[in-house]
């Protein structure tokens, strides 16, 4: 019965000393891998997006807070306009696609979309990332929605699954600018 004890004490010992190993190297690198995100898979999305901004949009950028949810969004000023951009996502073939939808604020329609994250197959789906003609459709589409494949968007050659999940996404963003238009426009002041 000691034995036993002793095993159960090691045991809750050294799974409290890993968890608490873990805990400090998450919380240690969180800003850092954040950084790497936005850099490398966010930023060329959002610089496609905003080439002819006269700003740099990664680095314009604020946070607002919504039901406990932090959304990042992004600015440009284009022609002295302002844009903005902020990324939702949508349930495709192998997981989610991560999708950055570019708004012009004053006509509340999409500037353009870039595809940041998906597990999608090579060759198929993957094309939502790497074509241009298709993710071109998206400017100038109403942001109120909805947006669905075959009105206004033609799918990917199959990849319909994937192309609807596109859809989808920015069809959220859409939403959620309407929803955030209010505090967005306040924040804009500052970047005027």
């Amino acid at each position: 019965m000691g034995e036993m004890i002793k095993m159960v004490v090691v045991l809750t010992f050294l799974s409290s000393l890993s968890g608490g190993v873990l805990a400090y190297v998450k919380e240690n690198t969180q800003e850092k891998i954040e950084m790497q995100v936005l850099q490398l898979v966010k930023g060329p999305a959002i610089m496609a997006i905003f080439k002819d901004a006269s700003n740099d949009p990664v680095a314009d950028r604020f946070s607002i807070e919504e039901e406990g949810v932090q959304h990042e969004i992004f600015v440009a000023k284009i022609d002295g306009k302002p844009m903005i951009a902020l990324e939702t996502s949508g349930k495709g073939y192998g997981g989610d696609v991560g999708l950055v939808v570019g708004i012009d604020t004053t006509t509340d329609k999409i500037f353009g979309v870039g595809v940041t994250t998906h597990s999608e197959t090579a060759g198929l789906g993957s094309k939502a990332k790497d074509d241009p003609k298709f993710a071109a459709q998206f400017a100038g589409v109403d942001s109120k929605g909805p947006i669905k494949v075959g009105d206004p968007i033609n799918a990917l050659s199959g990849a319909t699954i994937t192309s609807a999940a596109v859809c989808s996404a920015a069809t959220d963003a859409g939403e959620l600018y309407a929803r955030l238009k209010p505090q967005i426009e306040e924040q804009l002041q500052a970047f005027k």
